[in-house]
């Protein structure tokens, strides 16, 4: 899977896939090389999922305040 095709999926989609690399690499009957190569997927996917969640967390704040400066208004 491609750094690009890493971007479109959704967080879940990101958990599930990580999900597998782990469980794959800590089966043990993956090779070194192979697990290498899994590692560095996981590595993308877990930074993926920090940006869907740094953004999350981003918009609730932008929320969060609206709604404080609407009910400071009043």
């Amino acid at each position: 899977m491609a750094k690009d095709d890493i971007s479109k999926l959704s967080f879940e989609e990101a958990i599930k896939s990580l999900t597998g690399i782990v469980s794959n690499i800590e089966a043990g009957k993956t090779p070194l090389e192979d697990s290498l190569t899994q590692y560095e997927k996981g590595m993308a996917l877990i930074k993926h999922c920090r940006d869907i969640l740094d953004k999350a967390e981003k918009r609730i704040e932008n929320i969060s305040q609206s709604k404080e400066d609407s009910s400071q208004n009043k």
